[in-house]
């Protein structure tokens, strides 16, 4: 058999019941339902982060982000905006490329602005998208008023488009899938959506964007337009989706769909407690999907994963591996999916500046941190952490911790000029600081 193509789906904050197969009841995504019943659905998948661009970095180097100074920054913003993934690091694209894969990104970059920093400096071919870390769904622009320009490129190029981002995206993703037809060279297609970060904006809401005073959009929104949001990402996916049917290169095509963290304000994330910038399950754990119709079976999967393991497992389905000089922190585990291994117990790990955060995920069992205190759930029976057993299982909570200490001695120091995006009381009600911080 050829070597499989390869679509990389990446919705951005969507959160772990925002599909219809994970228990979104209040608006419906079919195409990406079709998707899961087809291939994998992952019942624990985690981002390597609770917040974007840091899990992009994970995703793309297949390691953890705190090797390298822009994977610190949470997100990259303000001061950290200099910042971005070095040229020479190698990655999945440029990995993929050296294999004989051509590339392109169509979608959100956020790892770096040019001209130190780009995709087409790490890997990819082809580039449509915007750079920053959040664009306007019909402005294009990474905030509001006239100071700013449209974020929207083609290269190295400015373009402009008229129209809804998400849809814009899907159909320039189409037509890449369809340029493909009957080429000679295998393609990896990242396809990184904006949706459904804020602002609060639904594809008939074009005013909306001209009247809003920032893109955070603090005052807007609701769960009806967040449902708007997510059914257009459920529509340009199905588009894609589509059109790799219609030029018959659906059943060697990989296909992945997932997201960058936890979801935001108005996600679902029930059972799960928590939300981006939260190292809870429901800031960390994340809907994932894969379909490989040649090679792996309808399933559904309990292998702890998480986003880093992308890099290897896809390198091996394409027949190529990590560099040597740069080795991966994720799993290969392409032979679970195909059946030919047992899933495997591991340890994953994080840390979050904002509220000191940290955790640590082994077995059933997680080690979390949060400021000044300390919790021990057993994620697989208590899924909104809940139950602290951390006096219950002193010895496993105690080895966790320090698996965690030790872990954070190979990597790059938290200092104080980091940035790290955080919630706070008053722009989120539930997200209150009591007057008393403990039972007394």
């Amino acid at each position: 058999m050829t070597v499989p193509n390869i679509v990389f789906i990446l919705a951005d904050d969507l959160g772990w019941a925002d599909l219809g197969v994970y228990g979104a009841t209040d608006f419906k995504t079919p195409h990406l339902d079709r998707l899961a019943a087809q291939g994998v659905r992952f019942n624990q998948a985690y981002a390597n982060s609770a917040v974007c661009s840091a899990t992009r970095i994970a995703l793309i180097t297949g390691r953890y982000q705190y090797r390298l100074q822009a994977g610190l920054e949470e997100p990259l913003a303000r001061h950290g905006a200099q910042l971005g993934l070095p040229a020479d690091h190698p990655t999945l694209p440029s990995l993929l490329k050296q294999a004989g894969y051509d590339t392109a990104l169509i979608g959100k970059w956020h790892l770096g602005k040019p001209p130190a920093y780009g995709p087409q400096r790490s890997g990819y071919d082809y580039f449509f998208g915007n750079h920053s870390g959040a664009i306007d769904y019909f402005t294009h622009k990474p905030g509001v008023g006239e100071q700013f320009s449209p974020d929207l490129w083609q290269g190295n190029e400015p373009v402009e488009r008229t129209g809804y981002y998400t849809y814009i995206l899907g159909d320039e993703a189409t037509r890449y899938v369809h340029e493909r037809k009957d080429q000679d060279k295998p393609f990896f297609l990242s396809l990184h959506f904006t949706a459904p970060h804020w602002p609060w904006e639904g594809p008939d809401d074009e005013h909306v964007a001209h009247n809003i005073k920032d893109l955070f959009h603090y005052d807007g929104g609701s769960l009806k337009k967040y449902g708007e949001i997510v059914e257009a990402l459920d529509k340009a996916v199905g588009q894609v989706l589509q059109a790799l049917d219609d030029t018959g290169q659906a059943d060697n095509t990989i296909v992945i769909f997932t997201s960058d963290n936890g979801g935001e304000r108005f996600s679902k994330t029930w059972p799960f407690t928590g939300q981006k910038t939260e190292l809870l399950e429901g800031g960390i754990r994340v809907p994932t999907l894969l379909r490989w119709s040649a090679r792996i079976q309808p399933q559904v999967q309990e292998q702890v994963t998480a986003s880093f393991d992308w890099l290897p497992t896809l390198l091996a389905a394409a027949g190529a591996r990590p560099h040597p000089d740069f080795p991966s922190d994720g799993q290969n585990i392409l032979p679970i999916l195909e059946g030919h291994a047992a899933n495997t117990e591991r340890s994953l790990f994080w840390r979050y500046k904002s509220q000191t955060q940290r955790a640590v995920r082994q077995g059933p069992w997680k080690y979390l941190k949060i400021n000044d205190n300390e919790f021990l759930f057993n994620v697989e029976e208590d899924a909104r952490e809940r139950a602290n057993l951390k006096e219950h299982q002193p010895a496993i909570f105690t080895g966790l911790r320090r698996q965690w200490e030790e872990w954070n001695e190979q990597l790059l120091p938290i200092t104080a000029e980091i940035y790290s995006h955080g919630l706070s009381p008053d722009i989120q009600a539930d997200r209150y600081v009591p007057a008393r911080l403990s039972r007394g």
